[in-house]
């Protein structure tokens, strides 16, 4: 069954994390993303549907069949390995990094995430969108 609506949850201020929603939007050619802010209203809404996930700045978090009864929510590294396999093509083949077991995956997801920051910077406030992308950008 093919995801429905999937949407990237992420730390806007991050400039890591802004870099990889434009990698994705770019190599993305068939537009299946959308991505919204981890302190947006719609993240708010998964949060609130979702109560056992960790409402963290840390955590990249992929949505698939958002807002239908089926929704599925993933986080960490299993959030950025699904996104990867979505964009199809050769990106699947990260898929086979989910070999490795969730406990070390997520260890060294949270190694860069404590760092991103540091390491690649924060925005001051989160980017507008460009025109041509508002549609891909919910609030």
């Amino acid at each position: 069954m093919k995801e429905q609506n999937p949407i990237l949850l992420f730390d806007g201020v991050c400039v890591l994390c802004n870099r990889t929603v434009r990698f994705l939007m770019r190599r993305n050619r068939g537009r299946v993303f959308r991505f919204a802010a981890l302190d947006g209203e719609t993240a708010l809404a998964v949060f609130v549907r979702h109560p056992e996930l960790a409402r963290d700045d840390q955590s990249v978090v992929l949505v698939e069949d958002f807002g239908q009864p089926g929704e599925r929510v993933l986080q960490r590294s299993d959030a950025a390995l699904q996104a990867l396999r979505l964009m199809g093509g050769g990106w699947r083949v990260a898929g086979l990094l989910k070999v490795c077991p969730r406990r070390l995956r997520d260890g060294v997801y949270r190694f860069v995430a404590r760092r991103r920051y540091r390491w690649f910077g924060k925005l001051s406030h989160c980017p507008v969108p460009r025109s041509d992308e508002k549609t891909r950008f919910l609030p």
